[in-house]
This record gives structure tokens, sequence and C-alpha cells, in this order.
């Protein structure tokens, strides 16, 4: 029986390229995001609703009757600074950035025992910030420190649990915040001009 991985924002970006690579491996592959994904089976899912993912969980041990690895990358950046910023884009950015995964990790951790993975898609802003980021970096910065945490409690029950950083990467939300800009162009070279390979990252 083939493992079977979940990955959340699988619809393209980093969890679409995820899921390629996890399936190319072996895994059978669910994804759960707001728009149907054509590639892989698809759940639709609105992660800044709570009752969300103990029902992803569910449809895919209904589904696939085990699950092994758990890709927690669907995300969502709401610029404003925090005199701003309204409460209620606030705690949606911290819905869908940081309570869906521990949602989806409370729920999952039972199947994932034994030999199970997590893998958090945090930020380089959850280590920084740029302008009008407040909410999406405490959101990212807290999900590191959920990482560490999960990783300390369930390391001696089988499960793996670690983070990435990315920096500057081809995705859709990044380049809507590029365009968003008065000036995208100028804005996209100055963003290649900090690379070393003047370049922003491919999923």
């Amino acid at each position: 029986m083939s493992k079977v991985a979940l990955v959340t924002g699988g619809r393209s970006g980093i969890g679409l390229a995820c899921a390629q690579k996890l399936s190319q491996t072996g895994y059978e592959i669910v994804t759960a995001q707001r728009s149907p994904a054509a590639d892989f089976h698809s759940i639709e899912a609105d992660f800044s609703d709570s009752k969300t993912p103990p029902k992803v969980i569910q449809q895919v041990i209904d589904r696939c009757g085990r699950l092994d690895a758990l890709i927690n990358n669907a995300g969502i950046m709401l610029e404003n600074t925090v005199e701003e910023m309204s409460l209620a884009d606030w705690n949606r950015t911290l819905n869908v950035n940081l309570t869906a995964p521990f949602l989806l990790i409370k729920h999952a951790a039972a199947y994932l025992k034994g030999n199970g993975v997590i893998v958090n898609v945090g930020s380089i802003e959850g280590l920084g910030s740029n302008p009008q980021h407040a909410a999406y970096c405490a959101s990212k910065a807290g999900l590191h420190a959920l990482t560490r945490a999960v990783a300390v409690d369930y390391g001696p029950q089988g499960i793996r649990c670690n983070a990435i950083a990315p920096g500057w990467i081809d995705t859709e939300l990044n380049e809507e915040f590029i365009e968003s800009m008065a000036d995208a162009e100028t804005f996209r070279e100055q963003i290649g001009a900090i690379h070393p390979l003047r370049r922003t990252g491919r999923p």
C-alpha cells in the first residue's frame, strides 16, 4: 500500500512542487485548498474556518485509510501596518497560517505516530520582516515555534517535524505582492538583485 501525503495549498507554487515530488517518490497525494486542483485528488477547504482541518484529516483517512506525511503549505498575506490592520484581517491571517497547521497536526498526530513526517512551510519573514507585514510575520514566526514544540513533543513517538523558511519564490502569493507595488517591474528587478543568482527562487 502506498504511503499517503496531504499537502495543503497544493494547487500551485511550493505546494504543487511538493506534491509532484512526493508523487514521484511513490506517495499517494491528497491536496486541500480553496480551489480545486486538477493534478491530484483534491479537497476544497477554507482554512480560515477552524472546523475545516479535522474534516480534511477525516476525509483523507476515509479515502486512503492512512496518513504518512503532512505538508502545511497553505497561507495568505494581508498587508497593513499594525495601526491600520483590522482585527478581522489579523485573525484571518493567523487562522490560515498558524491555527490551521496546529489543528491539522492535532488531528493527524494519531495517524502519523510511528514513522510520520510533518513539514511546515514557514517563511524568511518568520525570522525578519518587510514593511506592512505584521500579521504575516507573526503567523510565520509562530509556525516556526510550533514546529520546534511539535518536534520535541512527538519525536519520541516517531513523528519528525521540520520547517522550511523560503525567501522570494516565484509563487502566485508573491506575484500578487509584487503587482501591488506602484512600479512592479522595478520592484521585481530589485528583488532579483538581492539574490546571489540575481533571480528569485523557483518552486
